[in-house]
């Protein structure tokens, strides 16, 4: 009888747990154009020049002008990019999102791996060479 009594205050206390993590799991964010579009900054560019190559953290040696640059993805599929360090190199194009993949223009487009409506997070492989991959975090502001 004590056995089972044990058994059942485990198998509460470990659902119990679980059912905490779901429900502060962040719901109502889609991954569509209308779902990421906001205010968002630079947080972290992690690089590796292949699968097995080091971990370099860009965002570390960016200047601090660079680390204040914002872009606004828009709800109607256009963006605005505005550079902290010189404005003249601020621009403006179109974005979308289709299957986990941001692009930007007719840039490289990047695999979303995450997102919880405040950070988002994407990467791109052979974004400077054949092999490497690049992994970038922004942050709604």
């Amino acid at each position: 009888m004590k056995l089972n009594l044990a058994l059942v205050l485990i198998a509460t206390i470990l659902f119990s747990c679980k059912k905490d993590k779901e429900e502060n799991k962040p719901t109502g964010c889609p991954i569509t154009v209308e779902g990421l579009a906001g205010t968002y900054r630079y947080t972290s560019i992690m690089y590796k020049d292949s699968p097995n190559g080091t971990t370099i953290d860009m965002f570390a040696t960016m200047e601090e002008c660079e680390k204040e640059q914002t872009f606004v993805l828009k709800g109607d599929g256009t963006y605005t990019y505005s550079d902290a360090c010189a404005a003249s190199e601020s621009s403006s194009g179109n974005w979308q999102v289709k299957d986990n993949t941001l692009a930007i223009d007719d840039m490289q487009g990047g695999t979303i791996s995450s997102y919880d409506c405040k950070k988002l997070v994407y990467y791109v492989n052979n974004a400077l060479q054949e092999g490497d991959r690049m992994t970038l975090t922004l942050e709604k502001q």
